[in-house]
């Protein structure tokens, strides 16, 4: 029978809000977020006939964002899309875990390093007259540094996965993320909005 179905595909970006046009935000969620929904979708009797697993590849950036908002729109709403469908499949024998990495673009590759001349090319002219290039510039190491900090060891998110698939009772999330990321996390879920933002704010100004 068909046992499991794994939803990976995603793609990242980087860039504040007004940087990005109308088009890519189409593209991330078409790709990021209703890519997984048309395959579960396609999948679903199979699943629900043979009491399958289905995992789906989210991200501990669903819960706060430094420079690349568009992606972490599209992982916020997998996981509330995931939620629902994971009380809903308990009927069926289904189980639905969702998978929460941290950051392992090194391992991925899944984000290139930030060009701050492709950035500042691709402004429009309203964007251009608020910011300057030495911004988009200091944002764009800012970026590329977090991208040199990702782990190498991509074994780990593929152990969760492992799991998810074949263990006799898989988790609902499994974040797999160093230290410092779970405590981001951490404050995220639990103090008020106020601080996360004090955080964040202070880690930009770094």
């Amino acid at each position: 029978g068909f046992w499991g179905l794994v939803n990976n595909a995603g793609i990242s970006t980087f860039g504040e809000t007004g940087w990005l046009s109308m088009e890519k935000y189409e593209k991330f969620a078409d790709v990021n977020l209703l890519g997984s929904i048309r395959t579960t979708l396609a999948f679903l009797p199979l699943l629900r006939k043979y009491k399958g697993r289905i995992v789906f590849m989210s991200s501990i950036i669903a819960y706060f964002a430094l420079g690349n908002g568009i992606y972490s729109m599209t992982k916020a709403a997998i996981e509330k899309f995931c939620d629902a469908l994971r009380l809903e499949m308990k009927k069926f024998g289904v189980q639905v875990c969702i998978i929460q990495p941290g950051n392992y673009a090194r391992s991925t590759k899944i984000q290139p390093p930030v060009s701050a001349e492709e950035i500042w090319n691709e402004l429009s002219e309203e964007e251009k007259a608020v910011y300057n290039k030495e911004y988009v510039q200091e944002r764009a190491n800012f970026f590329n540094s977090i991208l040199s900090e990702g782990s190498t060891n991509g074994n780990e998110v593929v152990d969760a996965m492992v799991d998810a698939l074949t263990s006799p009772a898989p988790k609902a999330r499994y974040m797999v993320a160093k230290l410092k990321e779970k405590v981001l996390v951490f404050v995220c879920a639990l103090f008020p909005t106020v601080v996360m933002d004090s955080v964040l704010s202070y880690a930009l100004s770094k």
